[in-house]
């Protein structure tokens, strides 16, 4: 790298295969919560991360603000929520997936996530709106302050840095996020 010339890569360059981070950010401190680190983001590595997060404080009321991604209302979901809220919910209420009930599809899973009568519940933002989600913006902080330009020997290293990274964050940057914008629309 130089003053006035663009950044290259080297050609030589090898990918060693990647890791998924899952976080939780605690608006109210700015700190994550329980964080999951692995080969996927399947369904069921979605679900255990969220049965994790909430094993910190069992009996706590949670309501998780996430994105439309598909896992974020999957039938596994429905049926971990439905558990750990102990909701009499009869078999045929909770239905067959791309059948009926509350399983049937998309939307009937979504609505039975956002319930607010539920201890544990969802808040998808709308599509496209990534900027309301705040672990969006932490994640542009990780991205920043430790994975540009990092280069790391094998998968295990990637995950001990961005480990230690969320450690050190926790105790020494983390606060809430303050929302500057007023809702004025911005102008060219």
């Amino acid at each position: 790298m130089q003053v006035g010339r663009v950044e290259r890569r080297e050609f030589e360059y090898i990918r060693h295969g990647t890791r998924c981070l899952i976080a939780n950010l605690e608006v109210a401190t700015g700190r994550l919560v329980s964080p999951s680190i692995g080969q996927t983001r399947t369904e069921a590595d979605w679900v255990t991360h969220i049965e994790r997060t909430i094993a910190t404080d069992p009996q706590a009321t949670w309501i998780f603000i996430v994105d439309q991604l598909n896992t974020h209302w999957s039938c596994g979901l429905v049926e971990l929520v439905k558990g750990l809220c102990q909701l009499e919910v009869s078999s045929e209420e909770l239905g067959l997936k791309g059948k009926r009930g509350i399983l049937a599809n998309q939307a009937s899973r979504q609505a039975f996530l956002e319930d607010p009568t539920h201890r544990i519940r969802f808040v998808y933002t709308p599509k496209h709106a990534s900027w309301l989600n705040q672990i969006e913006i932490w994640f542009s902080i990780l991205m920043r302050r430790l994975l540009k330009r990092a280069s790391f020997n094998s998968l295990e290293e990637l995950s001990e840095r961005i480990l230690s990274f969320i450690e050190y964050f926790n105790q020494v940057a983390a606060k809430p996020f303050e929302w500057t914008y007023t809702g004025r629309p911005l102008q060219a």
